[in-house]
């Protein structure tokens, strides 16, 4: 199983929020700057984590973003259902698209039909609290990266 980097882009947005004090706003190029990747890409992020109500967006000149739940309830597996697409692990999951011959003799669509419910399983026993256990960690090593682009 692997997840699409809108996915991964979430969950990174996600624990960079979780890694700040409480109240504390963040800006979509803070985030970029900190894993090196597209503020576009960010934007689309952030405006649907906050039409699911997991982000809070402050408007204004002083505005920003910040989580809107706190970390104990955002669950991870809840989040990656909401953020893929499709879990279409092969062909034959898409029953619209599907033209593989043997689907109606094959055990394949079976076992990886229990390994991605075992999948999304585990996921939902995790929330974002216990992927991020030590925040100070994180912000040392955002922090730390800031220190080293501002050298360079």
């Amino acid at each position: 199983m692997r997840l699409t980097l809108y996915t991964d882009y979430s969950l990174r947005v996600l624990i960079f929020l979780a890694s700040k004090p409480k109240d504390e706003l963040s800006n979509i190029k803070e985030i970029a700057d900190a894993y090196s990747i597209s503020k576009n890409h960010l934007m689309k992020v952030t405006y649907e984590l906050g039409k699911m109500g997991m982000i809070e967006t402050i408007r204004g000149r002083n505005g920003g973003i910040r989580l809107a739940q706190s970390p104990e309830d955002i669950n991870i597996g809840k989040l990656v259902r909401a953020t893929e697409e499709d879990f279409h692990l092969v062909e034959c999951f898409d029953a619209e698209n599907n033209s593989c011959i043997i689907t109606p003799v094959c055990g394949l669509k079976h076992v990886l039909g229990k390994a991605l419910n075992a999948y999304l399983s585990v996921l939902d026993d995790y929330t974002l609290s216990d992927l991020i256990q030590n925040p100070m960690d994180y912000r040392f090593l955002f922090q730390e990266k800031e220190r080293d682009e501002t050298s360079t």
